[in-house]
């Protein structure tokens, strides 16, 4: 059930059009390596995404089969690419039991190169189509275009290794094959070579010449997505990447125009909406040089907003802070309730089971914020399926249940988490049972800050209500002027929420070559 902010707070987005719709359309599963398997991974999509691709693992023309060092790594990789070959024609059908109004699904696998970087490619259709391998971003077009013209495109992702070790070759990147790139996943965020979520796959560190900021430099047209790459079944697992496709109109064909349109925001993790527009140009378009310019920004956070950038020419040139120059949409009671469980043992998990009611406030929407295992791949040896969480609302309550798993380090967090979007009265209040634990705050309590508690004891599970923020925290709605625009520039919004979570618009282009599209 992604949460939709009520249009009444997109009134930018209203007027241009553009509904958000929540995805991942990289992630994987047991279809080729990976674990889980392919039903259970679109049962957790269909909890928290509005569209979905589970990938497959399909082929590496350059893989190092002649080093001894990495004959266990090829190994898994060609055991991976025989097992999707062989599911390949038959898992269109458990697709297509998949896709339907709540949830979009489109089909998708994966080529690895050391020369020209990953690529995921993501079909339109769910007709059975064979998958078209290619040793090249220029030959993999080719085979598109013959077979699929308009009904395929692929994408580079974890963009940011160096060149030579499957990061992005910008010299062979194809616009008219990949209109967007995946700058934010598990491996961590491609923005710019400076970040605070750096690369820490065994695969290696960030390069500077494979991030968001240096493909703009070069000149390259493109929208950014944000999508897991996670290899345990769960598609949108929280924290680990998740793109916003501005959609006009309903159904799988506008996401798919939407994607390929480039109207997208990569996100960390939490429901952001952020809108940007030059007039009636929206993020991923292009804008003709002009003597006056105003960027129109919307934001709409799952928490309080930090600090709001303007990206000009690779440069910050502009920063909004909401506490200090608030402007929000909704109004005075608007606030989000959250709840986050886990904590206990590493290496120990407990089963969450729970209901949440409110008083004196009308539940706008829930927001589930359920995430898979942490590790980017699990060992053989491992257990590999926690149960599906769930999570419905019935009037003011909301009834989940989801298995939480100590954090295996003090800087990675494996913890679950339900927020609640909320229209507030002052003398409101929350109650909770939490594995049979009761639990009764007044709203006004929670304004004040966070309350935590144990189920038992010490080093036990533990439940976090985060403080609930005023609706200048979470929103921001206003105009910025740009001056001049000139031809080459690009521009881009960055969102960060106080807790770390982050929200990047696809970036908006000055060109006055009518052909670049």
């Amino acid at each position: 059930m992604p949460y939709r902010f009520p249009s009444a707070d997109l009134p930018l987005a209203e007027r241009l059009g553009l509904t958000p719709r929540l995805g991942d359309i990289h992630n994987h599963c047991g279809l080729s390596y990976g674990h889980g398997s392919l039903e259970d991974a679109l049962a957790r999509a269909a909890v928290q995404l509005d569209f979905v691709s589970v990938t497959g693992h399909a082929h590496w023309p350059d893989m190092p089969v002649d080093d001894p060092e990495v004959a266990h790594i090829v190994a898994f990789h060609v055991e991976g690419f025989a097992r999707l070959a062989e599911r390949w024609p038959g898992h269109y059908e458990t697709l297509r039991a998949a896709d339907g109004n709540a949830l979009a699904v489109f089909p998708g696998y994966e080529i690895h190169s050391a020369e020209h970087g990953d690529y995921t490619v993501v079909y339109r259709d769910l007709d059975g189509t064979p998958m078209h391998l290619a040793d090249s971003p220029a030959e993999l077009r080719d085979a598109l275009e013959r077979h699929l013209p308009g009904r395929a495109f692929a994408f580079p992702h974890h963009i940011g290794y160096r060149h030579g070790a499957r990061g992005i070759n910008w010299s062979t990147f194809d616009p008219a094959l990949s209109p967007v790139v995946e700058m934010m996943s598990m491996h961590g965020c491609a923005e710019a070579s400076d970040t605070a979520l750096p690369y820490l796959h065994s695969m290696g560190p960030l390069d500077g010449a494979g991030t968001m900021r240096h493909g703009l430099a070069l000149g390259h047209v493109f929208g950014v997505v944000g999508n897991t790459d996670h290899h345990s079944a769960f598609p949108g697992s929280y924290g680990h990447g998740r793109t916003v496709a501005y959609a006009r109109g309903a159904g799988r064909g506008a996401t798919w125009d939407a994607l390929t349109g480039r109207r997208t925001t990569a996100l960390t993790g939490a429901n952001i909406h952020l809108l940007a527009a030059i007039g009636d140009v929206v993020q991923g378009g292009i804008v003709a040089p002009a003597s006056e310019a105003f960027l129109d920004i919307e934001a709409a956070a799952g928490g309080p907003i930090e600090t709001l950038d303007v990206i000009r020419g690779g440069r910050l040139v502009h920063r909004i802070t909401p506490a200090l120059e608030p402007a929000p949409v909704a109004p005075p009671g608007r606030t989000v309730f959250f709840l986050e469980m886990g904590w206990g043992p590493r290496g120990g998990a407990h089963r969450w089971e729970g209901e949440i009611a409110v008083e004196g406030a009308r539940l706008l929407g829930v927001e589930p914020r359920f995430r898979g295992r942490v590790e980017l791949a699990l060992p053989e040896e491992e257990g590999r399926d926690d149960p599906v969480p769930w999570i419905e609302a019935e009037g003011a309550r909301v009834r989940f249940g989801v298995v939480a798993r100590g954090n295996p380090t003090t800087s990675t967090s494996a913890t679950q988490g339900v927020a609640l979007h909320l229209d507030a009265d002052p003398g409101g209040r929350v109650r909770l049972t939490l594995c049979g634990q009761q639990i009764d705050v007044p709203f006004e309590r929670l304004r004040q800050g966070a309350l935590s508690g144990n189920l038992g004891p010490i080093d036990s599970p533990a439940w976090r209500l985060h403080r609930m923020p005023a609706v200048e925290e979470l929103q921001w709605s206003g105009r910025v002027p740009l001056g001049p625009l000139t031809e080459g520039e690009t521009l881009y919004l960055r969102l960060r929420q106080s807790c770390g979570q982050m929200a990047w618009t696809s970036p908006i282009f000055c060109r006055s070559d009518a052909a670049v599209t």
